[in-house]
């Protein structure tokens, strides 16, 4: 007797869905002796509704777990090492977040857990420019994976390379043009990344030193991705006043280089291009049309976060801390860089849209974090930029803020379109220890119950159906992993089970360490790593 089927005849059984027919993978009696003779399974989970990732319909069954993979689906009885009766609930894949900065902190905090509460069993690092290596803890992405792979981890990781940390590790942190002979440098770095395991090349054209790089020097940098067949992730050189002229830069590389994009956090910020969201989806739409392998990604949220230096203009910012330090003391450029702050508060909408987020010192994370900018300059006495520059200087440029400058209208769009998935932009963080310190963006702990709850459930965006492809086989796709995002046989179980009827964020911008509800059970690898909503103490992730 048969346990298992192949891809191609669950998949035809499961578009039979839709005419009603109803599919199970194989019907099972727990009365059949020859199930008897090998127990077949290590868990079953019974009872649900299966979503298998694919936007198919769900349908009535149980999933059985062998030896860390997805054994089969169906009506399969009782006969395992354990049996996990979810009453009726959704089970679908484990959630793939394909946009992070968990990075390091995955170090700190080995179990994930603002990541695994949510369902989260995959994480993609190395976003945004930035990257552990090959300049900064790490001399290679093969040195920063070892670390990881020595410790055991909750979750699954993989990672990009970040070009800033390539192009500081060749160039240093300045506005320099390169030459031909460090470009062909930070290529045969970036390849020797990709070639140990780097999925592909993120970028952060709006911070230094990775802003202060060419097209024609990205291009040549891409060329090398798309032999790798890996995916370009792009932060874009402007999100506000010239969005769409970033959208159209970031499709022109691509086609250069004839790579696969992925455009990072998409949006338009600021009061005064919100009418803007319907464009960028036309010139991403019209990229798709004339071939380009494109998608993007979008957090559930109207705030955005970052380091409180961006209201230093992008020059400034070139080289050391102690560089910048010294343009923040002198008279002249502090000057300038004031003039530059003010215009970026008051086109974000005012002082009361900004919070400060995160600070280094004990008596300024007191005193000032989260409290908005308002109430900050309130306390200190001083003028706006004054504040700005003092705390800048004090905590060696380190404090990060939230801004409000998103409207609910274009997430909804974002997140509805067939290219557009949710992704969280966060990291592991935790209620416990040094990663409680901080108040980070709530999108570390809610993006994916928010996505369920507040837009699928209650704002009615989309079934949960073509939601949970959006969290699952899609970003999977994205980045290349063959044996994740569906619920197939022979797939590795990353399983997540959450109540259609609750799931929800519970996070906020003044409270963010807080985990979320309905997410019931949460499998990594095949080990039960959240259980009735309480960790079990499992480490089974992987480094992909």
């Amino acid at each position: 007797m048969k346990f298992n089927i192949s891809r191609r005849s669950f998949l035809k059984r499961s578009m039979m869905l839709g005419t009603g027919i109803v599919a199970t993978t194989s019907r099972l009696s727990a009365y059949d002796p020859e199930w008897r003779i090998s127990q077949p399974f290590d868990t079953i989970i019974s009872n649900g509704l299966i979503y298998n990732g694919d936007g198919s319909p769900p349908f009535r069954g149980d999933a059985g777990i062998k030896n860390g993979r997805i054994s089969a689906l169906g009506s399969l009885g009782d006969y395992a090492d354990k049996v996990v009766d979810v009453k009726g609930m959704a089970i679908c894949p484990g959630f793939v977040d394909i946009h992070t900065h968990t990075d390091t902190n995955l170090l700190q905090c080995p179990a994930g857990d603002s990541r695994i509460f949510q369902g989260i069993t995959t994480d993609v690092g190395g976003n945004c420019g930035g990257s552990p290596f090959p300049d900064g803890p790490y001399d290679s992405v093969s040195s920063f994976l070892d670390a990881l792979r020595k410790q055991k981890n909750g979750i699954n990781y993989c990672t990009f390379t970040g070009q800033g940390s390539i192009r500081s590790a060749v160039i240093g942190d300045w506005n320099a043009q390169a030459t031909e002979a460090q470009i062909q440098t930070m290529k045969d770095l970036l390849d020797k990344q990709l070639e140990q395991g780097s999925i592909g090349l993120s970028c952060g054209l709006e911070y230094a030193p990775g802003a202060y790089a060419s097209d024609q020097e990205l291009v040549e940098l891409l060329k090398i991705v798309a032999r790798h067949n890996g995916l370009f992730a792009i932060h874009m050189r402007n999100e506000d006043d010239r969005v769409k002229e970033a959208v159209s830069e970031a499709i022109s590389m691509a086609f250069k280089a004839g790579v696969r994009l992925q455009i990072s956090h998409l949006k338009a910020q600021n009061f005064n291009n919100w009418h803007k969201g319907p464009e960028l989806l036309r010139l991403i739409d019209n990229a798709k049309r004339n071939g380009l392998d494109i998608a993007f990604d979008r957090y559930p949220y109207t705030a955005f976060s970052t380091g409180l230096i961006s209201f230093i203009p992008l020059d400034g910012r070139q080289g050391s801390v102690e560089d910048v330090l010294e343009r923040l003391q002198n008279r002249t450029t502090s000057t300038e860089f004031g003039v530059y702050a003010l215009s970026r508060i008051a086109r974000l909408g005012g002082m009361r849209n900004v919070i400060i987020s995160a600070c280094t010192l004990s008596h300024n994370r007191d005193t000032f974090m989260g409290k908005t900018l308002e109430e900050c300059v309130a306390i200190s006495g001083k003028s706006v930029w004054d504040f700005i520059r003092d705390l800048l200087i004090e905590e060696r440029l380190a404090p990060d803020i939230i801004a409000f400058a998103m409207t609910e209208d274009n997430v909804r769009l974002f997140l509805s379109h067939p290219l557009g998935m949710p992704a969280s932009d966060g990291s592991v963080y935790s209620p416990q220890g040094p990663l409680s310190e901080n108040i980070p963006h709530p999108r570390s702990y809610g993006t994916f119950p928010r996505f369920l709850g507040k837009y699928c459930r209650e704002g009615k965006l989309m079934d949960f159906s073509q939601a949970v492809k959006k969290m699952t086989s899609l970003p999977a796709s994205r980045i290349g992993l063959k044996d994740r995002g569906l619920l197939i046989p022979g797939y590795c179980a990353d399983i997540v089970v959450f109540d259609p009827a609750k799931v929800i964020d519970k996070a906020t911008f003044t409270d963010p360490h807080r985990y979320p509800e309905g997410i019931s059970h949460v499998w990594v690898n095949g080990e039960h790593t959240i259980r009735n909503g309480e960790h079990t103490g499992a480490l089974a992730g992987k480094i992909l």
